[in-house]
């Protein structure tokens, strides 16, 4: 049996729980960065990789490495009688699910029974955030629960991974007005992506409009922030380099919306300086006139970043959130 897992933590609390079997941690952030619907061909590995290093700190090197390696493994999956998927209901988790189910969906199973484990709660956690937060004993009352992936599953995760790599975000916002009931969070997670992009009120995305509220009426240490950001939007998943990276946006250049006192660097994939931790973060005046929808940040700063399969770039983007209709917009001049 082969368990398919979404972090190292989970793998290591996973091997306390099964008698026998290999598990595969999948290491990859589809949230963040150019997405391709094969991202494992060797050029748009590169670029992924490109991006991740320069974004978060990920070493070129070591992401290729680990991607080889998960995808020689998953390739090889014919050799085990079955294969489980272990995963929750954030953007970080729905992204990978769907990709791998977009792979099986292209890959004959023949004798192997694909499973799927998925949850978004758990008795006892007020606040759900992901498996990591089970030790062995609860993770235990979970195995055995998962149940096989039948073909609306894999037709379903095949398109919404299709969608969301596709440079037309309308796509995937089309899809999610169907029936997404096969896979049951994947219409709030997705839904919360589209909501990442710039607003039609003041250009900011979802993190960066949740960030700027938290901040206003109190300075916060870079990491309490980061918990009260991803305690509110929980069904993203994510991470703490994910994070810096979206501050990092919000503090540099030469009108930041944030002001980061006593700011050397910013944590990367290879450690954290001591410093940071006693940062304080503030709203800086742009800041407060971009949050009460008074200045639009593109359109005075512009934008260059990946969300899903678009490259949103530039100051006058096409792509939009209505905040107020709950929708993806074209704000394209000629329509």
């Amino acid at each position: 049996m082969l368990h398919i897992v979404n972090g190292d933590h989970v793998a290591e609390t996973l091997k306390k729980v099964v008698d026998k079997g290999d598990i595969l941690v999948w290491r990859e952030v589809y949230p963040d960065g150019p997405n391709f619907t094969n991202p494992a061909e060797p050029a748009n590995r590169e670029i992924r990789a490109q991006y991740l290093e320069q974004a978060m700190g990920i070493p070129t090197a070591e992401f290729t490495r680990n991607s080889e390696i998960q995808e020689k493994q998953l390739a090889d999956f014919a050799q085990y009688d079955e294969v489980v998927l272990w995963f929750e209901h954030d953007l970080f988790d729905q992204t990978m699910l769907c990709y791998l189910l977009h792979w099986f969906a292209q890959h004959p199973l023949g004798d192997t029974k694909l499973s799927l484990l998925c949850i978004g709660s758990f008795p006892g956690i007020e606040l759900f955030r992901g498996l990591g937060q089970l030790h062995a004993e609860q993770m235990a009352t979970l195995s055995g629960t998962w149940q096989i992936v039948g073909s609306e599953q894999l037709a379903l995760g095949s398109a919404l991974w299709e969608a969301y790599v596709s440079s037309d975000p309308n796509k995937l916002s089309q899809l999610l007005n169907g029936d997404t009931s096969a896979l049951p969070f994947a219409q709030a997670a997705f839904q919360l992506h589209l909501a990442r992009f710039p607003s039609v009120h003041n250009g900011l995305g979802i993190v960066e409009q949740i960030t700027l509220e938290h901040v206003q009426n109190d300075d916060y240490t870079p990491y309490i922030l980061f918990q009260k950001v991803g305690d509110k939007l929980h069904e993203l998943g994510m991470g703490d380099l994910q994070y810096w990276h979206v501050l990092s946006k919000l503090s540099q250049g030469t009108q930041p919306l944030l002001h980061i006192e006593g700011l050397e660097s910013f944590p990367h994939f290879q450690g954290t300086p001591p410093s940071f931790h006693n940062c304080t973060i503030s709203l800086t005046e742009l800041g407060r006139q971009v949050l009460e929808s008074k200045v639009d940040w593109i359109a005075l700063y512009g934008i260059d970043t990946w969300l899903g399969g678009v490259h949103v770039l530039g100051q006058s983007v096409p792509w939009r959130w209505d905040t107020e209709a709950n929708a993806i917009v074209n704000c394209r001049k000629d329509k």
